[in-house]
């Protein structure tokens, strides 16, 4: 409840935001609201349902999740369309006041009894930890990779975040009361491999839509709605399959089912790195959209299945806050370094391509054009055209560096898919470190 307020408050708050800074405040508190929120719904979900039907919980949960693409990426582009980007913060404010009357009419009390202490020193170090390795990672490029501001490097942040990370570890260790990351979690082996892949298979799968959307938006010249459309398929699919992944995770077990999907998901990528192009349509993306919805479904909630499986129930709300957060460090590291990976190839591509067209040009304005589209790859858009120039001459520069563009994205592109195809193979091979399933437990029938 107190996550659905926090959130809906700030959601709130960033519609009416005039500057940066009121709006990156606005959405920490976003952050805080969703951090509170989300780990509740995974140890409910361990709580309330016994062993043989939580894959089925996790598979209509994921479904749920899954659905939301669907509906986000649509709406979202008709309110930039229509409305403003104001919007998008807007609708979240009656969506999380219909979700607060839902909650006290259906959501179960789960009190556990106990008081709790919060871990104020372990917040600490593992937020300037993370925080450390994160800003280093992001904003590498920005200084490239060398100093920040007198002795500061983006090394020696990196590094900082790394020790920082190690004192916290040390510090679970030693606190033996109730620490923020219980260590005695990563006993239980299937929690500990959940973790790992859950880890390399965000790092690998946040990607996809990344370059996509840049793509779609920025190579292709689509709008905020036409790009919703294009995703719709795969989001259907990721629905529809992950209720279905479910079931089929209580009957078989969720790590063969988690292999399966995962392989899949990774061919998805090859098959969409090989099917796109400068002047792709989206029906030539759709293969590869196909595979990766369906394989997306068969992963969420085989992986939530297989990673909790073990989990002593007194333990679930904790067991959820780490799986999240080490998913979401997952996540944002594979945005960084995907990221990173994308504009240096974006880069090297632009400027070989430039180099190809720049001839096309008057010889004043080669040397610029090829600058300007080599500069391009900071801001993934197409440069504009230099004023003063006559109508021809505009028109010529800018079907030349919208084909610069277009090339040289989807070169990199296809160089960042290919990486993230590489590092869910690398979760597969951690797929095979789970515990053999046993049989499938069944409800024991009750004495008459």
């Amino acid at each position: 409840m107190i996550g659905i307020i926090t959130f809906t408050i700030a959601s709130a708050l960033c519609g009416p935001a005039d500057s940066p800074a009121w709006l990156l405040t606005a959405r920490l508190l976003q952050g805080l609201g969703g951090a509170l929120l989300f780990p509740q719904v995974i140890s409910s979900i361990l709580t309330i349902f016994p062993p043989h039907l939580r894959g089925r919980a996790f598979g209509l949960f994921g479904a749920i999740v899954g659905f939301a693409p669907v509906v986000g990426p649509v709406t979202g582009g008709c309110l930039l369309a229509h409305l403003s980007w104001r919007w998008i913060f807007f609708i979240n404010v009656p969506i999380g006041i219909i979700t607060v009357v839902l909650a006290l009419r259906f959501a179960p009390p789960l009190r556990s009894g106990r008081t709790h202490r919060l871990d104020l020193v372990g917040v600490a170090l593992a937020t300037a930890g993370l925080g450390g390795i994160v800003f280093g990672l992001i904003e590498g490029e920005r200084y490239d990779w060398g100093t920040i501001t007198g002795p500061v490097t983006i090394t020696s942040v990196i590094a900082l975040g790394a020790v920082l990370l190690a004192v916290f570890v040390l510090w679970q260790h030693r606190r033996r009361d109730e620490p923020l990351m219980p260590l005695a979690l990563f006993g239980v082996r299937d929690f500990a491999v959940g973790n790992a892949v859950g880890f390399v298979f965000q790092l690998g799968m946040i990607g996809i839509m990344f370059v996509l959307v840049l793509y779609l938006q920025m190579a292709r010249g689509y709008s905020a709605l036409e790009t919703g459309l294009v995703v719709l398929p795969n989001a259907v699919l990721t629905a529809a399959g992950s209720a279905y992944a479910g079931r089929l995770s209580d009957k078989f077990g969720g790590k063969y089912i988690l292999v399966a999907g995962t392989t899949l998901l990774a061919v998805g990528l090859l098959v969409l790195a090989s099917s796109t192009g400068p002047t792709s349509s989206a029906w030539n993306m759709l293969p590869g959209l196909t595979i990766i919805g369906i394989a997306s479904g068969a992963t969420f909630a085989p992986l939530q299945q297989a990673t909790m499986d073990g989990v002593d129930p007194r333990l679930a709300g904790a067991a959820s806050g780490v799986s999240s957060t080490i998913r979401q460090v997952g996540g944002v590291l594979g945005t960084a370094m995907l990221g990173a990976l994308l504009s240096a190839r974006l880069s090297a591509a632009l400027h070989s391509e430039a180099e190809k067209r720049a001839g096309q040009l008057p010889e004043d304005l080669r040397a610029r054009f090829v600058d300007n589209s080599t500069a391009a790859a900071r801001h993934y858009s197409p440069p504009t055209p230099p004023g003063g120039l006559s109508p021809a001459t505009t028109s010529l520069y800018e079907r030349l560096t919208a084909d610069t563009f277009a090339t040289g994205f989807v070169h990199a592109m296809q160089t960042t898919l290919v990486a993230c195809a590489m590092v869910l193979v690398a979760a597969v091979v951690l797929c095979f470190l789970f515990s053999p399933r046993n049989k499938p437990t069944t409800e024991p029938a009750q004495k008459r």
